[in-house]
C-alpha cells in the first residue's frame, strides 16, 4: 500500500458530502466513500492519511451516520489481518479514546453500538479498556460473547478452537463434546493451531461486521428467538436394514461402477462389481465399501455411535444464524414457515422417488415427506450427524451418505429433487450437481432449491465471503445468479419460479419433457 502524509482533497469532500447528505442519499455518499478507499477487503493508498478525516466525520455526523463510519474504519483496521499492529490498523486505533466514549455514551441506539462492537473489535491489545465499557452496557449476549472472542489471543497451551459460531455463548459442551474437542485439537500441528485460530476470528468478525452494517443500513436487527440445544445429546438412529430401500433399489446404482444395487446379507450389494455397501440405521454408506465377510453393518453401526451431537446444534442454533448472514436477513423477512409454504407449493413430482439432496438434519425432510409422502422420499447427505439426527426424527425415511457431485441414481430415475440451503456447501461441484440432478430427473420431474446469493453491496459480500466452515475453509462463497441460471439451462431445467427477498434465492425448474 502506496502511503499518502495528507487526505487528499477528494476524500475530504467525499466525507463531507457522506455527513451532509439528505436521508435518501446517504446510500449513494456511503459507497463512494468506501470505494475510495477500500475494495473487497483491501485498502488503497490514500486509507491510512484518511483516518483522521474519518474520525472527525464520525465525531460530527449525526447518530443515524456514526455507525456507517465506525463499520469502514473497522474494515480498514481489518485490510491488515491478521496483523492487527500494522500501520493503518495502528492509525484507526490511535482514536481508541474516542470510540470507546462514544460507544459509553446512553442513547445512541443498537445500530451504532453494533457498528462500534465491530470497530472495537479490532483491537485485542486493548481487551481490558473494551470489555470495562462494553461489559456495562445493556448488550445481547451473543454480541458481548463475539467481543470477547475477536479480542481474545491464542493460547498455544490452552487452544479453543472451532466453536465460535454463530457466537461462543452459544455453545455448551457435556464432557464427551469437550472430549471431542481436545481429541482433535491435540492432533494440530503449532502452524495449524494459529490457522485454525485465524479461521475462528475471521469467522466472528465477519458475523459482527454483517449484523452490524446491516443495522446502520436498516434498523435494529431482530433477535432470534432462544433455541438451545436440546439437554439430551445422544443421538440414536432406529434399527432398521437394507430392506428399507428395498422400494427404491431401482432407482440407485453403485457409485464405482454404475451398476445396479440389491439387498443382500445386511448389505446394499453391487450386482456388477461386487462391491459391498454397509447398511446401518436405515443409512446407506456408499462413500465406503466392505469386504467378504465383515460385519459391515455392525462396524457403520459403531461409527454412528461416535457421531457426535452436530446435527442437533446445526438444526437448532447453526442454521437460523446461517440465514440471517448469507440471506441478508436480520430483519426476519423468511420464516420457517414461508420455507414450508413454497416446498409444499413447488415440488411437483412425477413419478419415481423424490430425493433431498443435502437432507442435514431432516427439518426439510419432513415437510417433503408430508408434500409427497415419506413412502416416496429418499434423504441424502455427506455428514453422517446430520443423517443420524434426520433418521431419529424420520424413521419411515431411508438415508443415503453419498456426494452429490456423482449422484448415486440411474438416469431418468427420480420424481422430484429438493435441494434446501444445501447447494452453497458444496459451491465447487455446484454446476456438477446441477448437472447430476438433471440427469437423474425423469421427464417433467420438479428440481426445488433454496441458497443463497452474492449480495450487490460490496461491504456486505464482504461480510458474507468472511465465514470460514470446514467446508469453506476459504471463505463462505455464494452464487451469482448468472451461473446458477446457466447450470439449469445446461442440465435441460427450465425455471417455472424465481423468489427471494435479500440474497435469499428460491428457485423451482423443471425437466424437459
Amino acid at each position: 500500500m502506496n502511503v499518502s502524509t495528507a487526505p487528499a482533497p477528494a476524500i475530504v469532500g467525499l466525507a463531507d458530502a457522506f455527513v451532509e447528505a439528505a436521508p435518501d442519499g446517504v446510500a449513494g455518499q456511503f459507497r463512494a466513500l468506501v470505494d475510495a478507499l477500500w475494495e473487497d477487503g483491501t485498502a488503497n493508498g490514500e486509507a491510512l492519511a484518511a483516518v483522521p478525516t474519518l474520525v472527525a466525520a464520525l465525531e460530527r455526523a449525526g447518530t443515524d451516520r456514526k455507525g456507517h463510519l465506525a463499520v469502514l474504519l473497522g474494515l480498514l483496521a481489518e485490510t491488515e489481518y491478521p496483523d492487527l499492529d500494522g500501520p493503518l490498523a495502528g492509525a484507526v486505533r490511535g482514536h481508541l479514546d474516542t470510540y470507546l466514549e462514544l460507544l459509553g455514551t446512553p442513547g445512541i441506539g443498537t445500530p451504532l453500538t453494533l457498528g462500534l462492537l465491530y470497530l472495537l473489535a479490532h483491537f485485542p491489545g486493548d481487551r481490558d479498556r473494551i470489555l470495562a465499557v462494553a461489559t456495562t452496557l445493556d448488550l445481547e449476549a451473543e454480541d458481548l460473547s463475539r467481543l470477547d472472542r475477536a479480542l481474545s489471543t491464542l493460547d498455544p497451551e490452552r487452544p479453543d478452537l472451532g466453536r465460535v459460531w454463530p457466537s461462543p455463548s452459544a455453545w455448551t459442551l457435556n464432557e464427551d463434546e469437550r472430549a471431542f474437542d481436545q481429541g482433535w485439537i491435540k492432533e494440530l500441528a503449532p502452524e495449524q493451531l494459529v490457522a485454525n485460530w485465524e479461521n475462528d476470528t475471521r469467522t466472528v468478525l465477519g458475523c459482527t461486521g454483517a449484523r452490524a452494517y446491516w443495522a446502520v443500513c436498516n434498523g435494529d436487527p431482530r433477535n432470534l428467538p432462544a433455541a438451545p440445544v436440546p439437554e439430551r445429546r445422544e443421538v440414536t438412529a432406529p434399527v432398521a436394514d437394507a430392506a428399507l430401500f428395498a422400494p427404491h433399489l431401482g432407482a440407485l446404482r453403485c457409485p464405482s461402477c454404475q451398476g445396479a444395487l440389491e439387498s443382500h446379507d445386511g448389505v446394499a450389494l453391487c450386482g456388477g462389481c461386487q462391491a459391498r455397501y454397509p447398511v446401518a440405521g436405515g443409512i446407506l454408506d456408499l462413500t465406503a465399501t466392505a469386504a467378504e465377510g465383515d460385519d459391515a453393518a455392525a462396524d457403520f453401526l459403531e461409527k454412528l455411535s461416535r457421531v457426535p451431537s452436530m446435527g442437533l446444534f446445526y438444526e437448532a442454533v447453526a442454521r437460523p444464524a446461517f440465514l440471517r448472514v448469507s440471506g441478508s436477513d436480520w430483519g426476519g423477512a423468511v420464516s420457517p414457515e414461508d420455507e414450508d409454504r413454497y416446498i409444499a407449493e413447488q415440488v411437483r413430482p412425477v413419478d419415481g422417488p423424490v430425493l433431498d439432496l443435502g437432507a442435514g438434519a431432516g427439518r426439510w425432510t419432513a415437510v417433503i415427506a408430508e408434500t409427497v409422502g415419506a413412502e416416496r422420499l429418499i434423504a441424502l447427505d455427506a455428514a453422517l450427524p446430520m443423517l443420524n439426527v434426520l433418521r431419529e426424527r424420520l424413521p419411515e425415511v431411508p438415508s443415503v451418505l453419498a456426494s452429490a457431485a456423482e449422484l448415486p441414481f440411474e438416469d431418468a430415475s427420480l420424481g422430484a429433487v429438493v435441494c434446501w440451503n444445501a447447494l452453497q456447501a458444496f459451491y465447487a461441484d455446484a454446476g456438477a450437481a446441477i448437472a447430476e440432478i438433471g440427469r437423474v430427473l425423469r421427464p417433467g420431474g420438479t428440481f426445488t432449491l433454496m441458497t443463497f446469493r452474492r449480495s450487490d453491496d460490496p461491504v456486505y459480500r464482504y461480510f458474507q465471503s468472511a465465514h470460514r466452515f470446514p467446508q469453506h475453509q476459504g471463505g463462505l462463497q455464494l452464487f451469482d445468479l448468472d451461473d446458477l441460471k446457466r447450470w439449469l439451462a445446461d442440465a435441460g431445467l427450465t425455471i417455472r419460479e424465481e423468489s427471494g427477498p435479500g440474497t435469499f434465492v428460491f428457485l423451482t425448474a423443471v425437466r424437459a419433457h
